[in-house]
């Protein structure tokens, strides 16, 4: 470990971004083959738009914001929420859109949205969100309209006119919404839109939804001079759902059209997750039940609104929603690729405009991640996939009719890649536990690298020489083989030890990337002489779902013991001080965390658990219903899943940290269990952020919880 590690300011751990992870986002190419990107000239999360030129390889910026863009400052609560949902963190220009054509670029800021003619127009106000902010602004597929929500009604206005139509009725004032996401959607199914341009560009459907009939959670700021709060309608687990129908509006006004998603009363549906238009003008939609384990493609006819049955799928385990989806063209018009994990690993199939189902594209214990593009006149489907082990990301490319998959990149690590519009190049952005994210213009056909887009800069990389985590696998006391990271401090062990701990399912805390080198909390605190391990328990995803699934309706017990597992290992290697082990982290990894200290106290002596769900009845239902089922059905899961049930074994220290607004785990989580601690005679120490959500944003909230976080360590594991 570097010296200069161990005299890094705490400024340093709690600055954003992290060293080496200044690096362009947002990746698209124009239509003459340009390079449009969001990015940062000063190291900062100030971002904004450029365009790169392949001819002389440089760079301009190509949208100059009024004021600057988007500042943490000001924003409405809509785009607070949104933000929050999206884990943003970027500011200046922190989203735009091509239309199709190439001929414009949408950027939204703050409450209005811009608009500019190609990369060298001029910037031009198109939206005024002053009334109420304008959300979810989208150009249709002919770029000729553009669609929003405002004040929670769908309008759309042609480009030419300039005049706007509102499409919808009945919600503002109501509790309803027409066109926008519910919460669920946001937050558990990777769906933060709530329409959907028709490909003609003359229809638009979009989400009603009613949330009239959930009960009010209201969250108080305990912490400003003026008494305030928000109101949410927050679906807990057991509890109902908002209510959705699925309409179709004509794009210069007209009668709504209702879409009948249970196809006569045949399907279960609980959630819309999807919606996609066909080149023949169908409506394809993605639907579950309450349980997750069934999945149904509904075909809708958009004039009638009456829905088939195109395929269903069942699952003992539950279904991971993904966004694979190209319909198809030609000899294959009105089939579309599509993605299932009937194997138990997610893959590749083509679905016929009937619903039966192809021969696989891909085969084996490893998983689809996406589809980057498709190529039909080549006949060749792009996609990334961890089929050179879990820890890794690669691109590569299979035949649209079967056949042998061809590996495009082939440095380890994780790839990231963007496909032009002719399927000639690629821009690749690469990283590793060894190499910070460097951006390149790659050509597709055999991967070679063609010129450098954006090379690590940071010179914090320098001067800090941040040594990576050593990749290993520990055996769990079955056998499973586990992946871990392990950050070592300098000399001899054996170490006073910390586990960095997620070990919820849909993630994977350790993969060969640099943010695990950039994480400068674990850097800092193994630079002070802890050892670090961070482990994948049963449960984290790309691992299939058999691993995955292990944890289904009974969550913090099975995790707890392969991370016990984890330390048990490193004791044996004598790398760790079984009486100096701790553990912290945030959301399930605060769970976790409070979880191992009740469940495992011969192991864990001290924790610092960040807003933790404390008892599942408490968080949202898509969520935990696809792990937990409902509190009606699984009650003695939900019992023993909470951290209450096992306060009389707790022993050791435990730090509480929260944000007192966290609209997502709500704050009654900490204080709940605090009854519970109470009751059970446990000592506690509490961190209350009464301005920060789910995670601190502001600097000087994250420096005075980056220093609560060592002391607490170095106090409890002297």
């Amino acid at each position: 470990m570097s010296d200069s590690i161990a005299t890094l300011s705490v400024k340093e751990v709690a600055r954003l971004p992290q060293p080496g992870m200044v690096m362009p986002v947002s990746i698209a190419f124009t239509s003459d083959n340009r390079v449009t990107f969001l990015d940062s000239s000063d190291g900062t999360l100030v971002r904004q738009l450029y365009v790169w030129d392949p001819a002389n390889e440089t760079r301009t910026q190509a949208v100059a914001p009024p004021g600057g863009g988007i500042s943490e400052q000001g924003l409405s609560l809509e785009e607070q929420l949104r933000r929050e949902r999206m884990r943003e963190r970027g500011q200046g220009i922190t989203r735009y859109g091509w239309s199709k054509d190439g001929a414009y670029i949408l950027v939204p800021i703050r409450r209005d949205v811009w608009i500019q003619d190609g990369t060298e127009g001029i910037l031009e106000q198109l939206l005024d969100g002053t009334s109420a902010p304008i959300q979810n602004a989208v150009l249709s597929d002919d770029a000729s309209q553009i669609a929003w929500v405002q004040d929670n009604e769908l309008y759309a206005m042609s480009l030419d006119e300039r005049t706007s139509k509102q499409l919808t009725n009945g919600a503002r004032g109501t509790g309803k919404t027409n066109g926008l996401p519910d919460y669920i959607a946001q937050e558990e199914m990777d769906r933060y839109t709530g329409f959907w341009w028709s490909k003609d560009s003359q229809q638009l459907a979009f989400i009603e939804v009613d949330e009239t009939h959930i009960p009010i959670w209201r969250i108080a700021h305990p912490g400003k001079d003026i008494p305030t709060w928000e109101d949410h309608r927050y679906p807990f687990a057991g509890a109902e759902n908002a209510r959705i129908r699925l309409g179709v509006v004509p794009a210069k006004g007209g009668e709504t059209v209702w879409m009948d998603l249970t196809a006569g009363g045949q399907i279960p549906v609980e959630y819309l997750t999807r919606v996609h238009w066909m080149p023949d003008g169908r409506l394809i939609a993605w639907v579950q039940d309450r349980t997750q384990c069934r999945q149904d493609l509904v075909s809708v006819e958009p004039a009638t609104g009456v829905g088939t049955i195109l395929l269903t799928e069942h699952t003992p385990v539950w279904h991971n929603l993904h966004h694979i989806w190209h319909a198809l063209s030609g000899e294959r018009y009105g089939s579309f690729l599509w993605a299932t994990e009937r194997t138990g690993f997610r893959h590749l199939v083509i679905v016929g405009p009937n619903g039966e189902l192809g021969a696989a594209l891909t085969s084996g214990d490893w998983q689809v991640d996406d589809v980057q593009g498709v190529d039909e006149e080549s006949g060749l489907v792009y996609f990334t996939a961890s089929k050179d082990g879990p820890l890794h990301r690669h691109l590569y490319c299979v035949p649209l009719h079967g056949g042998e998959i061809r590996q495009i990149t082939k440095v380890p690590g994780l790839h990231s890649p963007v496909l032009n519009h002719s399927f000639t190049q690629f821009v690749d952005t690469h990283h590793s536990t060894r190499q910070p994210p460097r951006v390149f213009l790659c050509d597709l056909a055999t991967g070679a690298e063609i010129s450098a887009i954006h090379e690590p800069t940071d010179t914090r990389l320098d001067a800090l020489k941040l040594p990576p985590p050593k990749l290993v696998q520990i055996p769990a006391r079955d056998g499973t083989l586990l992946d871990a990271a392990i950050y070592s401090p300098k000399g001899d062990g054996p170490f006073p030890t910390l586990v960095h701990v997620y070990g919820g399912p849909h993630a994977q805390m350790v993969i060969d990337g640099w943010h695990l080198t950039a994480d400068m909390r674990d850097q800092w605190l193994c630079s002070q002489g802890w050892l670090i391990i961070r482990l994948d328990n049963r449960g984290a995803t790309r691992r299939g779902l058999q691993f995955e699934g292990a944890i289904r309706h009974n969550m913090g017990e099975l995790e707890v013991y392969d991370q016990q597992d984890g330390v048990n290992w490193l004791v044996e290697q004598g790398l760790t001080d079984p009486d100096r082990v701790g553990i912290f982290g945030w959301s399930y990894g605060g769970y976790m965390s409070a979880m191992a200290l009740a469940r495992a106290p011969e192991t864990f002596k001290a924790a610092v658990a960040g807003a933790p769900v404390t008892h599942w009845d408490g968080y949202d239902t898509h969520y935990t219903e696809r792990y937990m089922g409902t509190p009606q059905d699984n009650a003695g899961g939900y019992a023993n899943s909470a951290v209450m049930a096992h306060l009389e074994g707790m022993k050791g220290e435990l730090l509480l940290v929260h944000g007192m607004i966290d609209e997502n785990v709500h704050f009654r989580h900490t204080a709940r269990l605090i009854n519970g601690l109470v009751r059970a005679g446990k000592r506690y120490q509490l961190l209350a952020f009464p301005d920060e959500r789910h995670v601190p944003r502001g600097i000087p909230d994250r420096i005075y919880m980056e220093e609560s976080i060592r002391d607490f360590f170095a106090k409890a594991l002297p």
